[in-house]
């Protein structure tokens, strides 16, 4: 017997279940996720709480009060203390749990580089820790920060989970299913979009950057003898990675000074005691704080000058030569 198309179909279609009603950033998120790889693209949302209806699915994520790691993916349950890896506290929310067993595969979908490749681990790590995990501490009601430390003001409304709140119909709306289950489309695509352009920042924006920092630090040695400069022929973003690759290469608080191109001129920059400090490992020499032009070039005797800013952490020269004189001396002096 001929067996029907439209049958066949829905025999084939795959379905994603999560939870009816009200939303949040956490499912939105994991939904879109898992809607990013090959056999879920097409497949169809089933927001439902019957438990008969979800168990219909291929998968069912922030529902069902299970963790099975193959078609269940709920954190709700009493039991559920699962984080990222035994180096996080922070507890998964659906959005970590999809994450953490299908992250290498979708960073290999939006790349397109292969699974095995040597960037996905580091990948894979960079993006639960820069956008995933702070989903999964909010929707668990884990702070970023110690209890006793109060916000000087409000910012729940402009956070992604609180602009996901935010689309849930108010209490006086029209709030039917038909309603919710079409403003969490609007809510996944949200979350989807802000993190496929994570995905493709650190891919291939912060990644690239990786290798030409960590091919600077390796090449210190020839602009000091004690490695403590380092130097970019252009411009790279060089913060967020300067601190990995020193503790990688056994040089950690080696560099002093980071020089490179700001197109027209060449700044000296002091680093930073970490990467969130504003405080400099060692700063440009006090007597040139705060001197531009010819008389930071009269003083210094390094011809170029265009400026030392006034707590030392930058400086200035119209030149690569100068710049590496700036610190080169800046060192002799201190």
């Amino acid at each position: 017997m001929a067996v029907d198309p439209a049958s066949k179909k829905s025999k084939t279609e795959m379905k994603i279940g999560t939870h009816s009603g009200t939303f949040h950033a956490d499912e939105a998120l994991a939904v879109f996720m898992l809607k990013l790889l090959p056999r879920f693209k097409n497949s169809t949302v089933v927001r439902s709480r019957v438990p008969d209806v979800l168990e219909e699915c291929d998968i069912i994520v922030d529902v069902s009060g299970k963790y099975d790691g193959t078609k269940h993916f709920d954190h709700h349950q009493r039991e559920f203390v699962d984080t990222f890896s035994p180096e996080y506290k922070t507890k998964l929310s659906s959005a970590g749990l999809v994450f953490k067993h299908f992250g290498k595969e979708i960073l290999s979908e939006q790349l397109n580089v292969p699974v095995e490749d040597a960037s996905i681990p580091l990948l894979y790590e960079k993006v639960y820790a820069g956008m995933i995990e702070a989903i999964d501490g909010n929707d668990n009601g884990q702070s970023a920060y110690p209890d006793e430390i109060k916000p000087a003001y409000q910012t729940k409304a402009i956070t992604l989970p609180g602009i996901v709140a935010g689309l849930n119909p108010n209490w006086n709306d029209d709030n039917n299913d038909e309603v919710l289950d079409s403003k969490f489309q609007v809510a996944s695509a949200l979350m989807g979009s802000v993190f496929v352009d994570i995905v493709k920042y650190y891919g291939k924006a912060w990644l690239p950057a990786r290798d030409l920092v960590k091919d600077a630090l390796e090449k210190c040695t020839e602009y000091d003898a004690d490695g403590r400069i380092v130097v970019f022929d252009k411009f790279v973003s060089w913060k967020s990675h300067l601190y990995e690759l020193e503790a990688e290469l056994g040089i950690e608080g080696r560099s002093i000074y980071v020089l490179y191109s700001d197109g027209k001129g060449w700044r000296v920059q002091a680093v930073s005691l970490d990467p969130d400090s504003f405080k400099s490992r060692l700063p440009l020499p006090e007597p040139w704080r705060g001197v531009r032009d010819q008389a930071l070039s009269d003083l210094t005797g390094i011809e170029g000058g265009v400026f030392v800013h006034a707590s030392g952490f930058i400086g200035g020269n119209a030149t690569r030569e100068g710049a590496l004189k700036m610190a080169q001396k800046a060192l002799a002096m201190q």
